[in-house]
């Protein structure tokens, strides 16, 4: 029969591995490293790879946010400052929208109510009705309308007339008419001075309405521009 060829075991020491120290090696109890004979290749310890260090992240500096002014939207009407003391005193003054034809009749009206005041308080005195002539033709030109702007110095000089006629005191009818072309031409300074009054706040109305109306419809440039 056959008998297989058993290898013997090994019980030598392994090449490039030092034998264990004996016992009495040690010295006081402290055991000492065991060099490797002379002639051997000791097994160098592999050197871990050196990870290079990383770089410092560089940070800009904080630049301070600038607070965004907030402008009009598109579509969004501008929002509107507000208004100083004076301003705030001025718009809470009446402010009505008469028409030609209550224009008209708002000037005569107050126009025959001063005269009846000047003749019972001050005697018909034409200097006291014209200098009161004048914030009347001021008021009828603020107070019109946009849309009859024009109507304001054409019913200033006839409520004027209408005016004159209780300060005309004469007998007869003739008498009366004389005294009221009498008035009219020696009162024909404060006659024009309101109409040009008058006249000029309508011509400053009318061309910041037209001034409006340009802007409103300027094309505006587009926001990529």
């Amino acid at each position: 029969m056959e008998q297989h060829r058993t290898r013997p075991p090994q019980h030598g020491p392994r090449r490039g591995v030092p034998p264990p120290l004996p016992p009495q090696a040690t010295r006081d109890g402290v055991r000492t490293p065991r060099q490797p004979p002379q002639g051997s290749q000791s097994p160098q310890p592999r050197q871990a790879r050196q990870v290079p260090p990383a770089r410092p992240v560089r940070q800009g500096r904080a630049r301070p946010e600038r607070p965004r002014r907030p402008g009009p939207q598109r579509g969004t009407a501008p929002a509107r400052r507000p208004a100083t003391a004076p301003a705030q005193k001025i718009r809470r003054l009446p402010n009505p929208r008469l028409t030609g034809l209550g224009c008209g009749l708002f000037c005569a009206a107050l126009m025959l109510g001063l005269a009846f005041l000047d003749r019972l308080l001050f005697g018909a005195s034409q200097l006291v009705y014209g200098v009161l002539f004048l914030p009347v033709c001021v008021l009828t030109a603020l107070w019109v309308r946009r849309g009859d702007l024009v109507s304001a110095p054409v019913v200033v000089p006839i409520a004027f007339m209408l005016g004159l006629l209780p300060l005309a005191e004469s007998d007869g009818l003739g008498a009366r008419v004389m005294a009221l072309f009498t008035a009219l031409a020696t009162q024909a300074g404060w006659l024009y001075g309101g109409t040009l009054i008058a006249g000029s706040i309508v011509t400053v109305r009318k061309l910041r309405l037209m001034a409006q109306r340009a802007a409103a419809t300027r094309p505006r440039p587009p926001a990529d521009a």
